[in-house]
C-alpha cells in the first residue's frame, strides 16, 4: 500500500496556543506536513479522537519548571489513523491504515540506560507529544513509528482516548505499588478522571479500594466501578483516621495524584508499616513535606511514578478492550477546546473529557 492510497490536504483545523498563557485559537488554515517532507521514522496519522488532560492545560499556561515550545498544538491522547510513513523508514511496527494512539512520551532514543531499563519516558531525549513536540489538538499529526501504540480491535477509538495518558499513568503507579491481591489502596479524588480509571485497574489487579474524594455522585460511581470503601473527604473530622479504621491498621498503598502537597502527607500517616506512597500528580512548585521520622520508623518507600512505557500502554489498553476498565467521558467537538480548558481553570470539569477531531 503506498502513501498515495490517502488523500492529504494541504490545511487543517488546528487548536494553536501561540504564546504561553495565550488564549487558544481554533485555525482552519494550519499546514499539514506532507508526506514527502516526513523524515524516516516519522508517520502521519489522520486524528479521530483525543483526550484532553489537565496537563495540556499546564501546557498552555506554562507553568511548570520545563516550559513548553511555542507556538504550541497541545493534546497527548490522540487516536487515529496512519495515513503516511517517512520514506527510508526500517523495522516500522506500523503500517498504512492502522489504528494507533499517541501518547503523552512521543519519541525516545531507545538507545540509552533509561530507555534500556523501560524508563524510556525518563530518555534525556525524550519527545513530548503537545508540549516539546506537536500534539494531538489537530486533524492531522506527525508522531513516531516505534512509539505509537496499535489500538485493540476491540476498544473503540473514543473510549481508548483516554487510556493512553490518564489510564496508562494509574496503571504503572498501580503496577508498581509493590501490593498484593487482598491487600487496601487508598486513592484520592477516585471520582476524577484519573480516579475512576485507578479504581477499575486496582479491582483488576485484585486490591481493595479506599475511595477518596466528595459527593454523592461520585460516591455512587466509585462504588459501582468497584471501591469497597467510601471516606468523602468533606465530611470527615478525621482522613486519617478513618482510613485507619477501614483497612484495618493503615493502607498498604496509595496512589496520590493530587496537585497539592496536603494528599502526600496525609498518606504517610495512614500507610501501614511498609507500605508505599506512588508519587503521580505534577504540581509546578508544591514540595513532599512528610514526616522523615515516621517515613523511616514505619519502613515507608515513597516511589514516583511518571507516565508509563510502551508495553505499560499495550497492558493497560489491553485490559480496556477485555471489558475491565471503562472509562467515563463526555465527547465534544475539537472546536470547543477553548471552552473545555475554561471550564477546568475555574474547577467545572468532572471526568474525562473527549474531542471528536474527525469533522
Amino acid at each position: 500500500m503506498s502513501a498515495t492510497t490517502f488523500e492529504i490536504p494541504q490545511v487543517q483545523t488546528a487548536a494553536v496556543v501561540e504564546t504561553t498563557g495565550a488564549a487558544i485559537e481554533i485555525r482552519t488554515n494550519h499546514p499539514v506536513k506532507q508526506p514527502s517532507e516526513l523524515a524516516p521514522g516519522e508517520c502521519l496519522v489522520k486524528i479521530e479522537y483525543t483526550g484532553v488532560c489537565h496537563t495540556d492545560l499546564h501546557a498552555k499556561q506554562g507553568d511548570w519548571p520545563i516550559p513548553p515550545m511555542t507556538p504550541l498544538i497541545g493534546g497527548h491522547e490522540g487516536v487515529g489513523i496512519v495515513v503516511a510513513i517517512g520514506e527510508h523508514t526500517t523495522g516500522s511496527p506500523v503500517k498504512l491504515g492502522d489504528r494507533v494512539g499517541i501518547k503523552w512520551l512521543a519519541n525516545s532514543c531507545l538507545r540509552c540506560e533509561s530507555c534500556r531499563k523501560g524508563l524510556e519516558q525518563c530518555c534525556a531525549n525524550a519527545q513530548l507529544s503537545g508540549y516539546t513536540v506537536d500534539g494531538t489538538f489537530s486533524q492531522y499529526v506527525v508522531s513516531f513509528v516505534n512509539h505509537v501504540s496499535l489500538i485493540p480491535e476491540a476498544l473503540p477509538s473514543a473510549d481508548a482516548a483516554s487510556i493512553l495518558c490518564a489510564g496508562v499513568t494509574v496503571y504503572r503507579a498501580i503496577k508498581y505499588s509493590q501490593t498484593n491481591i487482598g491487600d487496601w489502596i487508598v486513592l484520592p479524588g477516585a471520582g476524577g478522571g484519573l480516579g475512576h480509571l485507578a479504581i477499575q485497574y486496582a479491582v483488576a489487579k485484585g486490591l481493595r479500594v479506599v475511595a477518596v474524594d466528595s459527593g454523592e455522585e461520585k460516591k455512587q460511581l466509585c462504588l459501582k466501578l468497584g471501591a469497597e470503601k467510601w471516606i468523602d473527604f468533606k465530611e470527615t473530622k478525621d482522613l486519617v483516621g478513618d482510613i485507619v479504621a477501614a483497612t484495618g491498621g493503615g493502607a498498604h498503598s496509595a496512589v496520590v495524584t493530587a496537585a497539592s502537597s496536603t494528599g502526600y502527607e496525609q498518606a504517610v500517616d495512614y500507610l501501614r508499616p511498609g507500605g508505599t506512597l506512588m508519587a503521580v500528580g505534577l504540581p509546578g512548585s508544591a514540595s513532599l513535606n512528610a514526616s522523615i521520622f515516621f517515613t523511616v520508623f514505619k519502613a515507608i518507600q515513597i516511589l514516583g511514578s511518571y507516565v508509563g512505557n510502551r508495553q505499560d500502554a499495550v497492558e493497560a489498553l489491553d485490559i480496556a478492550a477485555r471489558g475491565g476498565v471503562k472509562v467515563h467521558f463526555a465527547l465534544r467537538p475539537l472546536a470547543d477546546l477553548k471552552e473545555v480548558f475554561e471550564g477546568m481553570e475555574e474547577g467545572k470539569i468532572a471526568g474525562r473529557m473527549v474531542l471528536d477531531c474527525r469533522h
